[in-house]
């Protein structure tokens, strides 16, 4: 009877961790939206701390910029050589500017910026909460009359929702003149012709997509690296599992929401 009863049960175990499952992932799920409405209430309503938003302006955005700037001008390098290589078997040359200056600015300069960023503020963010979190620092603001939405999280989430857009800015840029320097210096095109070919296809429309994308990856990664930070316990393992779960939920984010963002703003 052992084993029939085994088998009897096996359905209602499987049914009841899925159960278990889901109803978890929804509290998380509700705990998260929770957590972004008091944030976004904060980011509006006074008082504002402009030394704490300046300062992570500056952590944020101005230190982010050399691993953005290195990660644009090589990938607009390696999209010039890949372009050429595909393209010269149409003889078709002619449109790698255009896909290249496209490529970053509709996709490739945003999201990875995004990815970059997430890999370092969004991990730097929620180690720095966490730390606070899990050391009762954060009690202690609430000790002092401070409100922690206030003082640690919204500066963190309106400093990434600005800068990541202006880091897009300098990437597209940057990400073009990596492909410029291939092609004119490798690749033996006439420079005259290339911007000629850089600015004919290009349209405000397909920077502004890119921005726009950028400032909502931009609000995910502060969102997602403050609300891990804040959620984490346990000491120093539990602010180690805040900070990767805020990379790869971050990492993940974006390039669903990528798809979701282009969907919208391209639709036909």
């Amino acid at each position: 009877m052992g084993p029939v009863n085994k088998i009897i049960r096996s359905p209602f175990c499987f049914a009841r961790l899925v159960g278990a499952f889901t109803l978890g992932l929804m509290g998380r799920f509700g705990r998260l939206v929770i957590f972004m409405a008091k944030t976004l209430t904060h980011i509006v309503k006074p008082p504002y701390y402009f030394g704490q938003l300046g300062r992570q302006l500056y952590e944020i955005g101005y230190l982010s910029l050399p691993v953005v700037g290195l990660t644009a001008i090589f990938t607009g390098m390696v999209l010039a050589l890949q372009s050429y290589t595909g393209f010269s078997r149409f003889s078709a040359e002619s449109a790698i500017a255009t896909v290249v200056v496209l490529s970053i600015t509709r996709e490739l300069g945003p999201v990875l910026a995004g990815l970059m960023v997430a890999g370092r503020v969004g991990a730097a963010i929620a180690a720095e909460i966490g730390t606070m979190r899990v050391t009762e620092q954060v009690d202690a603001l609430v000790t002092l009359n401070t409100n922690p939405f206030k003082y640690l999280i919204a500066p963190r989430v309106l400093a990434c929702t600005i800068t990541l857009p202006l880091l897009v800015l300098c990437a597209d840029a940057i990400g073009v003149l990596g492909g410029y320097v291939v092609s004119i210096y490798k690749l033996d095109f006439n420079a005259a012709l290339y911007m000629e070919q850089t600015f004919k296809y290009l349209e405000s429309q397909d920077v502004i997509s890119g921005l726009i994308k950028a400032g909502a990856f931009g609000f995910v990664i502060g969102l997602f690296g403050c609300y891990q930070g804040y959620e984490s316990a346990g000491g120093a393992q539990g602010v180690g599992k805040a900070t990767t779960s805020a990379v790869v939920s971050a990492s993940m984010t974006i390039l669903i929401l990528n798809y979701i963002l282009t969907a919208l703003l391209f639709a036909k």
